[in-house]
């Protein structure tokens, strides 16, 4: 294949309009969000006044990604105490939004002992309400400082792997400061080679059946200056046998205690791409989608999303986030039955390591991963919620 892909030069990403905020109007607080169905072509705000409406904007993925998930969660529980409405109600209805996707129910369960641990202590519905708050504006804070964690073990790793730098890096989804407090999970770490000056090109796959590669991913990619290229799904096994993949780097909606990582449907296939090929296979999440109390990935509910985005050409941004779906270009005969599973699940044994911010686990164990949780500061703060044991 002809080599025409210079090495990136080191460059900042430009200011972008924020993936989620908390905002205080004179009609009462809402969560505002990047509305990530109508990137890239608009960057439009999406207001949330109340749980429903945040949940909506869950399901229909205007705001997604693991990490911001939860954060978007906790700040669902704050809003649910500050506008008066039943937090335990709210909680249940937030954490069960998207199954899969861990940190969900991690960030709404904080915020919610939190409230009810200042009603408990006297509080009343205002300050526990404040607590709620204050919980979910730390887990925010912490999903950005292990932003930079896993950037610069995930950088310290590819040193190691790929000596000389020069790395083509392949990547599934979305993974960037889209789906975080801070740069995001894998495609941080690649932010980094990128502007240590040893990132030569990033492979973007499309992500089929709703193009957060295509449409995200390389949105991130094109505002920090990367050197990117975007593939159809199907065609990167032909990159891997022409040698143009020297990595793959995903992200990952939860971990299973013996290492099984079940992330965006196309993460398996590629990992047994790279197995094959000889191609380091590197998963990048914070300790916070590790699940301990997940025995194996066989025990990881898997979402099912609707038939329709398989069978129906119809880009998220034409719908809206309010949009409940249908009504798309079909591209199946009338009546075709779909299989959509929005995530797949890969083995632990086809996982070079997995990179969180306190470390990287390499080979993938159980022992091992328990053992990097443990030294998280997310061991402690996540105590008692029935994810994580002490």
């Amino acid at each position: 294949m002809d080599d025409r892909y210079e090495v990136s030069e080191a460059g900042a990403v430009a200011p972008a309009v924020p993936s989620l905020r908390w905002e205080e109007l004179p009609e009462g607080p809402v969560v505002v969000l990047l509305d990530q169905t109508r990137l890239p072509a608009e960057e439009a705000e999406l207001v949330c006044t109340d749980v429903p409406a945040l949940v909506q904007a869950i399901r229909t993925l205007a705001v997604r990604g693991a990490p911001l998930l939860g954060i978007a969660g906790a700040y669902g529980v704050a809003l649910a105490a500050a506008r008066g409405f039943d937090v335990d109600d709210a909680a249940e209805t937030l954490a069960h939004a998207r199954p899969t996707a861990v940190n969900l129910a991690y960030g709404v369960r904080r915020a919610a002992a939190a409230y009810r641990a200042a009603l408990a202590g006297g509080a009343g519905p205002d300050g526990a309400a404040a607590a709620a708050l204050a919980e979910a504006r730390a887990v925010h804070a912490e999903d950005v400082e292990a932003s930079k964690g896993m950037a610069e073990h995930g950088l310290g790793l590819l040193a190691e792997l790929l000596p000389g730098g020069g790395h083509r890096i392949l990547t599934h989804c979305n993974t960037g400061a889209l789906v975080s407090g801070g740069e995001g999970t894998a495609l941080a770490v690649a932010l980094a080679a990128h502007r240590a000056g040893e990132l030569r090109r990033l492979w973007v796959d499309e992500t089929r059946p709703l193009l957060q590669g295509a449409r995200l991913t390389a949105y991130e990619a094109a505002r920090a200056g990367m050197a990117y290229t975007v593939l159809a799904d199907g065609a990167a096994g032909s990159l891997f046998a022409a040698g143009e993949v020297d990595a793959v780097l995903i992200g990952a909606d939860r971990i299973a205690a013996d290492g099984a990582v079940a992330n965006k449907v196309g993460s398996y296939p590629l990992a047994v791409l790279a197995r094959y090929h000889h191609v380091p296979f590197v998963v990048v999440a914070p300790t916070s989608t590790v699940d301990l109390e997940t025995e194996a990935g066989a025990d990881i509910e898997v979402e099912q999303r609707p038939g329709h985005e398989v069978t129906e050409f119809s880009l998220p941004f034409g719908q809206g986030a309010g949009a409940e779906g249908g009504g798309g270009t079909p591209v199946a005969p009338l009546g075709a039955q779909a299989y959509n599973p929005a995530f797949d699940v890969t083995p632990p044994e086809l996982v070079t390591a997995i990179v969180t911010e306190a470390g990287v686990v390499s080979p993938v164990t159980r022992e091992g991963l328990a053992e990097v949780c443990s030294t998280s500061r997310w061991s402690k703060s996540r105590s008692g919620n029935g994810m994580m044991a002490e």
